[in-house]
This record gives structure tokens, sequence and C-alpha cells, in this order.
């Protein structure tokens, strides 16, 4: 469930619709940068990318925790390992800097038509804030 500072934005680019949620309803850099990684590399019909790090114990305006949903058919014939390996691969050097966490959510176009429902993430539980020595 959403928090009362987010808000969902909606544009509509070459008939792909893309929503960004975070905190305000500008887009960071990180962000930016991985809506255009995963648009350059999938040719999507479907992208979502989510900075869900608010939902976090990390400074306002952070850009490290995502949630990307991506629907291509260059995923038909691949495994769901596969699938998120190729979202992975495509965002190695934002995961190998600054990104802590992603969630990954990938599909053809026949199974999004199918079945196009994403699991709200959940609230953070602190981290290693809550852990006893």
């Amino acid at each position: 469930m959403l928090n009362s500072f987010s808000r969902v934005g909606y544009r509509l680019s070459n008939n792909i619709i893309y929503r960004s949620m975070s905190s305000t309803n500008s887009k960071g850099r990180v962000e930016q940068i991985i809506e255009n990684k995963l648009r350059d590399s999938f040719s999507p019909s479907h992208l979502e990318v989510l900075n869900e790090s608010y939902m976090h114990s990390v400074p306002k305006g952070s850009e490290t925790h995502f949630k990307v949903v991506v629907v291509s058919d260059m995923f038909k014939g691949k495994s769901l390992i596969e699938q998120h390996r190729m979202v992975n691969n495509t965002l190695s050097e934002q995961l190998s800097s600054g990104v802590h966490a992603l969630s990954v959510k990938t599909a053809t176009v026949e199974s999004w038509a199918k079945n196009s429902s994403v699991q709200p993430s959940p609230s953070c539980l602190g981290g290693m804030k809550n852990e006893k020595k």
C-alpha cells in the first residue's frame, strides 16, 4: 500500500505506458537511467520503474530501492531466472554503484495479457537496525 507521500505519474511514449512511482512526481537521475536502459535493451510493450526507496530507512530523495516491471517478447522461450538475469545484466552498473535492492517482474506480452498482476512490495522492517546481536 502506498503512503500518503507517494504519487504515481503516467506518461505515454510510442504507445508504451511508463509508470513512475516515487516520493515526488519528478524522476531522479538513477530512475531515469534505469528506465532508459530497460527501454533500450528490451523494447518493452509495458515498463514500470518504481523508486521504492521512500519505503525504507534511507534519507529522503534516495534512489536505492527499485521495482521494475518489464514486458517484452525478448523473454520468449527464456526461463524466469534467465529473464531476471537479463534485467540484472542490463542494470549491472547501477547494481554495483548505489542501487541496494532491485525487485524484478518480467513477462512476455502473451503472459502479461493473461495475468498483469504485480504484488505490492512489503513494508521495510528496518533491516539491520532490528537484528539482535
